[in-house]
């Protein structure tokens, strides 16, 4: 079962508790009254199993991210007030949602957007959660401005959202910088300009910043920390901090855009 599928089936409102917990209840019970109106015979649906105990911090950890990404962006769609279709495009072919799991992300979604509950609630609970894995946190602010990016535009009240988020999570400018500049060159949608580039920078992403380094620094200086980055975002290890396989993508763009960022530098540098 995919990690969609397992929002329903593994007991993730009892697994993750606090707001999240409570929203998932909710998107819960909306699919199983759902369920049982059209049931023909078929199996209802598993709410609390044996497999959804088994390894529970880490299932929780990798719910907590997967219910995060639904409900920041259904918040983030509810801040500029609609929902276009290129979004829902964007999240289904990033996220690699099966057809099947359709039906539950919608419900998570929708129950979300209609929540009363402000997105500081979750945002901050999904912190907690990863306060010792900041580049998970990473990931989901990255994953986040895909969506946004997706119809060619960023909001004014998105970039408000995702900046907010952002300080929530504890990231900082480089961290910000790098989901900026992930999303502009995923090709999730073109940037302020309409060319993909960064409306932090004004231009194209600022390489420096993406490494989390100062343009003074050496280049063994730079070389490290490009080193340093490439560990701590290799998929694998993200994978261990709780990141869905679902959501690999996302990482693997990540790795990109890093890497394009020491390109970069070392073209300007003459180190190749």
């Amino acid at each position: 079962m995919s990690i969609w599928g397992k929002i329903i089936g593994g007991a993730a409102g009892l697994l993750l508790g606090g707001p999240l917990g409570a929203l998932v209840g909710v998107a819960v019970g909306h699919a199983a009254y759902d369920r049982t109106r059209k049931d023909d015979g078929a199996e209802k649906p598993k709410l609390f199993d044996a497999e959804g105990l088994s390894g529970m911090k880490e299932r929780a950890r990798q719910l907590a991210f997967t219910v995060g990404v639904v409900t920041l962006a259904a918040k983030m769609a509810k801040a500029d007030g609609v929902v276009t279709r290129a979004e829902i495009d964007a999240f289904k072919r990033i996220f690699r949602i099966p057809a099947e799991d359709m039906g539950t992300v919608g419900k998570v979604f929708d129950t979300a957007r209609q929540s009363s509950e402000g997105f500081e609630a979750y945002a901050r609970q999904i912190a907690g959660l990863f306060r010792d894995s900041p580049a998970v946190l990473e990931e989901l602010l990255t994953a986040l401005h895909l969506i946004a990016r997706a119809d060619g535009e960023v909001h004014p009240a998105e970039e408000a959202f995702l900046a907010r988020v952002a300080e929530i999570f504890g990231l900082g400018p480089d961290a910000v910088e790098r989901a900026r500049s992930t999303a502009a060159g995923a090709g999730a949608g073109a940037g302020a300009g309409g060319d993909g580039r960064s409306r932090a920078t004004g231009g194209g992403p600022n390489p420096y910043a993406v490494l989390g380094a100062d343009r003074s620094a050496s280049d063994d200086e730079l070389k490290a920390a490009y080193r340093k980055l490439l560990r701590e975002n290799h998929p694998d290890a993200l994978t261990a901090q709780g990141l869905p396989q679902e959501f690999i993508s996302v990482a693997e763009d990540k790795m990109k855009a890093i890497n394009a960022a020491w390109d970069q530098i070392q073209r300007e540098r003459g180190l190749k």
